[in-house]
């Protein structure tokens, strides 16, 4: 039997599974208690667990299903982890320290179909989905870290911003927030987790319908179609418009206040009449929008790319803020490690490619 990790279960399921098989209620808080707040690593460490329901959960899950495979620790305190899948797939998972806590960043797909030109999650397309408990685990795996080093930190805030599309996983994306998310567990609050998308508008209007209570993020890097089709190849099928359509819909629908995440690429998207336009374009919804500023994480594989000067940053900054329009620059976290999504696994892999062996 293939097993799947039990973490891909959220509360109500897992009581659910149980109960079909004749066990009690309470067995369901019993077992997700030694899951999520005590965090053992085998089912036969739940002592006070009834022998046949662990046999049971042993039969048919595993709880761990990742291997650290490379881990890269910067002088800032970020890691970055390189994690293998069971079926040999490699994933990155970030711990970020903040001001506001730890966070950490996950990734939903083995590779990415997005597209787009400047990013190095994208140098190798989507193999797979990962399923939600493979998602939980990169969560569980770095609170294990922390846990080791015995210093009684939690993961605080998280932020769906890993390798892959969100929207494009989103069956899994949606049990990954109810688990997290679930009081008697991690108990990581809505207001605590941003999912950020490419741009997939027909998800977005489901993610608006569902009400998650969590923060929604969505990469637009450019505030025209010319551009944005010619940086990312989802606009051809997506354009700016569509996409507003569906950014209006979440912000009627949920009153919550949305994050425009712009990569700023110098001499690309980087000058006064893009800033100008981006606020022309965001006027209208000015209360409930914030412009994030990000800065370009140069990939070898995309040369024609490079960072903007920091006297542009600051000019695109002061010419939204001059328009009435709310706006932040990232921090930067881990730059003296392999930054960009996507880097560490896209090197790995070419590293292991280049170190096999050539038949003929």
């Amino acid at each position: 039997m293939n097993k799947e990790t039990i973490y891909g279960l959220t509360f109500e399921q897992l009581t659910a599974w149980l109960l079909e098989y004749g066990h009690k209620k309470f067995r369901a808080s019993q077992v997700w208690d030694w899951l999520y707040n005590k965090r053992v690593g085998s089912f036969s460490d739940m002592i006070d667990v009834n022998p046949g329901c662990i046999e049971l959960l042993a039969e048919h899950f595993v709880i761990q299903t990742l291997e650290e495979h490379t881990m890269q620790e910067s002088a800032d305190g970020t890691v970055k982890f390189l994690f293998k899948l069971k079926d040999g797939n490699l994933i990155e998972t970030v711990l970020m320290r903040q001001k506001f806590g730890l966070s950490v960043c996950v990734t939903t797909q083995v590779g990415c179909n997005i597209g787009c030109s400047f990013c190095a999650s994208g140098l190798l397309a989507k193999s797979r989905d990962l399923t939600s408990g493979e998602i939980v685990e990169q969560i569980m795996k770095v609170q294990l870290h922390l846990d080791q080093a015995q210093k009684n930190e939690l993961v605080s805030h998280v932020v769906v911003m890993g390798i892959g599309e969100p929207f494009d996983n989103y069956t899994h994306l949606v049990n990954f927030l109810q688990i997290i998310k679930d009081n008697k567990g991690l108990a990581i609050a809505g207001r605590k987790i941003t999912v950020s998308t490419s741009g997939l508008s027909h998800k977005i209007i489901d993610f608006a319908d569902d009400n998650l209570q969590v923060n929604l993020a969505v990469s637009l890097h450019a505030p025209n179609n010319e551009l944005r089709t010619r940086i990312m190849k989802i606009n051809k099928a997506i354009p700016i418009e569509k996409l507003m359509e569906a950014i209006d819909y979440y912000l009627e629908k949920t009153n919550r206040r949305i994050t425009i995440e712009y990569i700023l690429m110098k001499d690309v998207n980087d000058q006064r009449e893009h800033a100008l336009e981006l606020a022309e374009l965001l006027a209208s919804r000015k209360p409930l929008v914030n412009v994030n500023l990000i800065p370009y994480n140069p990939v070898d594989e995309h040369s024609q790319y490079q960072r903007s000067e920091l006297e542009s940053v600051r000019a695109f900054y002061d010419t939204l803020k001059k328009q009435g329009i709310s706006v932040s620059t990232r921090l930067e976290h881990g730059a003296d490690i392999d930054a960009a999504c996507g880097q560490l696994r896209s090197k790995q892999i070419k590293a292991s490619k280049d170190q096999s062996p050539v038949l003929g």
